[in-house]
């Protein structure tokens, strides 16, 4: 049975209310901000670098790594004063974690290159949610952004991002293949959770996964 999803998403796309309703339907453990502090918890244990070193090293990395670990909720970013280690260590050390919570079983994991890190996992269902340009802009400025301050996030999160997993996934962002469902945002919250529980189950029954499986509910 498919006991973990992940969820790739633009910038602005609407991916954290839905994250958030969808592991409300299904009862399962959401990690999405939750899962940028335990990487910044690991990282403040295993790295020297503070985040304002790194910056000053390598202004480039500092922010494609940033658009990385972003969190979904547009609001939010990484932890205020996370300590930072080397590229492959953050890449290890974000692998460990993803693959530590979908061990657990009964996951949404949004974003932080899960969809890529478990794209072998056949128990593990995996959408992309994205809208059009002036739809994510005026999500933002819903969330309290300035008209100009959306414009510039949702022109530059997703390039940055997109570098980031092209330098250290060696992958052009978002890799369609990689998915089983692209859903337009603009159709609803509730219509995009909804199409995803039915992917869920269509996949579970064309499969067979799980002899006598209930359908995603």
């Amino acid at each position: 049975m498919i006991k973990v999803l992940t969820i790739e998403r633009e910038y602005g796309s609407g991916a954290a209310e839905i994250a958030d309703k969808l592991a409300s339907r299904l009862g399962w453990k959401l990690w999405n901000q939750s899962l940028t502090n335990e990487i910044a918890r690991h990282l403040e244990c295993e790295s020297r670098h503070i985040e304002q070193q790194e910056e000053r090293r390598d202004p480039l990395h500092y922010r494609l790594f940033k658009a990385f670990l972003r969190g979904s909720f547009e609001g939010s970013s990484i932890t205020p004063g996370m300590k930072i280690a080397d590229a492959d260590g953050i890449r290890q050390i974000t692998e460990k974690l993803v693959r530590r919570a979908a061990s657990e079983g009964n996951c949404v994991i949004v974003g932080r290159g899960s969809a890529y890190y478990l794209r072998d996992q056949p128990d593990a269902f995996h959408i992309f949610i994205y809208a059009p340009f002036e739809e994510k802009v005026r999500r933002l400025q819903q969330e309290g952004k300035s008209e100009t301050d959306a414009i510039q996030l949702v022109s530059t999160v997703d390039q940055d991002r997109a570098a980031f997993v092209k330098q250290h996934f060696g992958i052009e962002w978002p890799a369609r293949q990689f998915f089983h469902l692209m859903i337009n945002s603009t159709m609803g919250d509730e219509a995009v959770v909804q199409t995803a529980l039915d992917g869920m189950s269509a996949l579970q029954q064309a499969e067979g996964l799980g002899a006598g499986a209930k359908p995603v509910s």
